[in-house]
C-alpha cells in the first residue's frame, strides 16, 4: 500500500510514524509513506496556504490552488473512478465535519492499493477540495482539534494495522473491539478466545494470578474453554453495556447473547 499525507507540518510526522507496527511495516514493504509539504505547491513570496473566507467569519481557510496542485502531481486516478470503486484509491479529508472513522472504515482502507490524506488546518479546508477533488471526509471523533495531523496519525496506524503479515499474529486484529462479527447471526459464537463481534474487548488477565490480593477469575485458569468463552463473551457485553451501550444498536445479538443479557438485568 502507498499512503500519501499532505500536511504544513510535514515534521509532525517523523515522531508517530517512527515507532511501533508502523515502522516495522514500512521496513517489510507494506507500506510506503510519503508525507507531502503544501507549502512547496505554493507560488507567492509568504508560500500562503491560507486565507479569510467569503462572506466574512472568524479564522482562516486553506485554499484550493496548493492541494489540487500537490495531488495532481501525484498521478491519482480520476475521482469518477475511485467513486465507481474501478481503482483501489481513496483521497480523504480530515476534517470536524466528516464521517466517524471507525474499524470498518479501516478495514475498508486496508483493502486499497493507496490513500491520501489531506490535512486540514484553521477553520477548514475550502469546499472545492470536498466537493471535486476528495471522494469523502473522515473524522476521528466529536471534538475539535487544530489540524488533521493527529488524525492523519491514528488512519495510519489503524489501517497499517490490518495488512496481511503487518501484525505478528493476524488472529489478533480478528477479535478485537470494534471488529465486526463475520459469524453470521445464529451460531454457537466464537471460540474460545471469544472475538469482539462488534463489542468491547473482554477483559485480559495475565501472571501472576494474585497480585497483592487482586486474584484473577478462577474461570480463566481452570482449562474448561467453553466457560472462558462464555464468561468472556460476558464480560464483553458488560462492558459494553457500561462504556459504550450506543454500539449495541448495531450488534446482532445471538441466542446465548441474548440469555447473557437477560442475566446481567437481572442481576443490576
Amino acid at each position: 500500500m502507498k499512503a500519501d499525507i499532505v500536511t504544513i507540518f510535514p515534521d509532525f510526522f517523523r515522531g508517530p510514524l517512527d515507532h511501533g507496527i508502523t515502522r516495522r511495516a514500512t521496513e517489510m514493504g507494506l507500506v510506503k509513506i510519503e508525507v507531502h509539504d503544501l507549502r512547496q505547491f505554493t507560488h507567492d513570496k509568504h508560500r500562503s496556504v491560507d486565507d479569510r473566507p467569503f462572506g466574512g467569519g472568524e479564522g482562516m481557510v486553506l485554499k484550493p490552488e496548493p492541494i489540487f496542485e500537490c495531488l495532481e502531481q501525484m498521478q491519482l486516478a480520476p475521482r469518477e473512478q475511485r467513486l465507481a470503486g474501478t481503482v483501489k484509491e481513496s483521497v480523504v479529508v480530515l476534517s470536524a465535519q466528516g464521517q466517524r472513522f471507525t474499524q470498518k472504515i479501516a478495514s475498508e482502507l486496508a483493502s486499497l492499493d493507496r490513500i491520501v490524506l489531506i490535512c486540514g488546518r484553521y477553520e477548514g479546508v475550502d469546499e472545492r477540495v470536498s466537493e471535486f477533488l476528495a471522494d469523502r471526509e473522515l473524522s476521528i471523533g466529536d471534538y475539535v482539534l487544530s489540524g488533521g495531523e493527529l488524525g492523519a496519525a491514528v488512519i495510519i496506524e489503524a489501517v497499517t494495522r490490518l495488512l496481511p503479515g503487518a501484525v505478528g499474529n493476524e488472529a489478533s486484529t480478528r477479535q478485537e473491539s470494534f471488529t465486526a462479527d463475520v459469524s453470521g447471526g445464529e451460531t454457537d459464537g466464537p471460540d474460545s478466545t471469544c472475538g469482539s463481534g462488534g463489542l468491547l474487548d473482554y477483559p485480559h488477565y495475565t501472571r501472576p494470578a494474585e497480585f497483592r490480593g487482586m486474584t484473577v477469575p478462577e474461570v480463566l485458569i481452570n482449562g474448561n474453554h467453553q466457560e472462558i468463552r462464555r464468561w468472556r463473551r460476558e464480560q464483553a457485553l458488560k462492558k459494553t453495556l457500561r462504556n459504550r451501550p450506543d454500539l449495541m444498536e448495531g450488534i446482532e445479538l445471538r441466542k446465548e447473547d441474548r440469555k447473557i443479557m437477560e442475566r446481567i438485568r437481572s442481576s443490576s
